[in-house]
């Protein structure tokens, strides 16, 4: 069995201000750069995305002989460049012919995220598995995974023998659901023929706050989610929760069932989709001000004996924010925090400032605020100096090389500190702070960049979690947003029945 593999990701924020050119998947903060042939499988195999669970199936399971292609990951933005999604595109098919000049292949694996919108091509991994199947034709079955943020369309349910989305948000299970899609593209290569398909969208967005399926309703929707396709024979039920702040018609949750024949597959489909309807007033969410959140934070961190977390869930790096907004930064300074380290402000100016200050030297800094224009004046002290440089530790990304640039720890009030990074990174991982000399559970305040990935490894230390809305273009309410080409009849937030 000869299979190839290969990658491109990523989350694009149709309202983002910032696009995600070549430049950004070259050195993304957090995963590994942009992987040609000859590197990908030994770069890849010790980290936690999808394709290090697909290589060991392969392997260990299949005794397939692997033929890499090309795999790349960008944080999440604004849309891809015309350039950088023509330039990957292309690295990613001339490798499939080479692929393809030195022998025939079984299957393909792609490690894609889902809600890529690329210039041009606004479901962009509809493209890049239309010219993937062009390349190997009708018969070589194709599998991919996908993170369950996917805008899922029915072009690409056409063009993949199977999709399969992880099960998990915040994403813990990236190699395991890899591990997964890989299982099933050997079951399809030994069963011969194509599975029956069953395509359902699902017509209200679902904030990305009531995704979380740690807690319900999505933990309860998930666990219906199993239960059908056990009870109805699928290979595979795909839940995508869908990405909502990407202007396009199939923006949204959406179903695939890949099952054994039409009938079950139709059923499964149509059962979870009127679950989901039915629970459609429980993903209302709501989220407090910055305000009102860290004047919460303060009371609570006066007796508290661990961290409370801070969630700025508008500025999320996992979301398309730059991770350069101030707004929350300004209330903790304003009110007095005592304890406090926010993880992080992405600014490549200020950071490369603290670097040519040094150690113990103070400075004056407009912090933040690349993306936004709104930067905040502070008087900084600078107290450790990185190269930005770690490896990953946390539940969702261990094993992970993050290569932030020039990172400083600064101190921009008595009792508040910044981590000032010069690329950005969601807050997802303890190693983060760690790395500056601050031990996490150890702060009366932490302040993190993120909506919900942080809960993997910051919850179980947390004395409670406030999720905040400062400035910020991830918005709690994608209802705000200046959407002009959605489907008629979608729903921009969830309504009661």
């Amino acid at each position: 069995m000869r299979i190839a593999l290969g990658g491109f990701l990523h989350e694009s924020h149709s309202f983002a201000p910032l696009p995600a050119g070549w430049r950004e998947f070259q050195k993304p903060g957090g995963f590994a750069p942009l992987q040609r042939p000859a590197t990908l499988v030994e770069t890849l195999r010790p980290t936690s995305v999808g394709t290090a669970g697909a290589i060991a199936v392969a392997e260990e399971e299949l005794s397939a002989d692997l033929a890499p292609l090309t795999w790349c990951f960008a944080n999440p933005s604004g849309p891809v460049t015309a350039e950088a999604f023509e330039r990957i595109a292309a690295l990613l098919v001339a490798a499939l012919s080479d692929a393809l000049e030195a022998g025939p292949l079984d299957g393909v694996y792609l490690d894609l995220h889902g809600a890529m919108v690329a210039e041009g091509f606004p479901d962009a991994e509809g493209e890049v598995l239309r010219r993937v199947r062009a390349a190997v034709g009708p018969h070589v079955p194709i599998a991919a995974s996908l993170d369950p943020h996917a805008n899922l369309t029915a072009r690409m349910v056409a063009l993949a023998d199977v999709l399969v989305p992880y099960r998990t948000y915040p994403h813990v299970d990236m190699r395991e659901t890899g591990a997964r899609a890989m299982r099933l593209l050997g079951a399809r290569i030994r069963r011969g023929a194509p599975w029956a398909r069953a395509f359902r969208q699902v017509d209200f967005l679902i904030p990305l706050g009531t995704q979380c399926t740690l807690v319900p309703p999505m933990a309860e929707v998930m666990a219906e989610r199993a239960r059908l396709a056990e009870a109805h024979g699928l290979a595979e039920l795909a839940f995508c929760f869908g990405f909502p702040y990407a202007d396009f018609p199939d923006c949204g949750a959406a179903i695939a069932a890949f099952g054994p024949d039409q009938a079950a597959a139709d059923a499964a489909a149509e059962a979870l989709a009127a679950h989901l309807y039915r629970r459609e007033p429980d993903f209302a969410g709501a989220v407090a001000d910055a305000a009102e959140g860290v004047a919460e934070a303060i009371r609570l961190a006066a007796t508290a004996a661990r961290p409370v977390v801070l969630a700025d869930t508008q500025d999320n790096p996992g979301g398309g924010g730059h991770g350069d907004t101030t707004g929350l930064l300004a209330e903790l300074i304003r009110q007095g925090a005592q304890g406090a380290v926010l993880g992080l402000i992405n600014d490549a100016e200020s950071a490369a400032a603290c670097h040519a200050a040094g150690e113990g030297a103070t400075l004056a800094l407009r912090l933040g605020g690349r993306s936004d224009g709104a930067p905040l004046d502070v008087t900084a002290t600078v107290e450790r100096l990185t190269d930005g440089r770690f490896t990953c530790t946390g539940p969702m990304a261990r094993g992970n090389s993050a290569d932030l640039g020039p990172t400083a720890l600064i101190r921009v009030a008595p009792g508040v500190r910044v981590i000032l990074v010069s690329r950005k990174m969601q807050a997802y991982d303890q190693a983060l702070f760690r790395h500056v000399g601050v031990e996490p559970a150890a702060q009366k305040i932490l302040a993190l960049k993120s909506s919900v990935h942080f809960r993997a490894d910051f919850q179980p230390i947390a004395e409670r979690v406030i999720v905040v809305a400062a400035p910020g273009p991830v918005v709690a309410d994608p209802a705000v947003l200046p959407f002009r080409n959605l489907r008629p009849g979608l729903r921009l937030r969830p309504q009661a029945n």
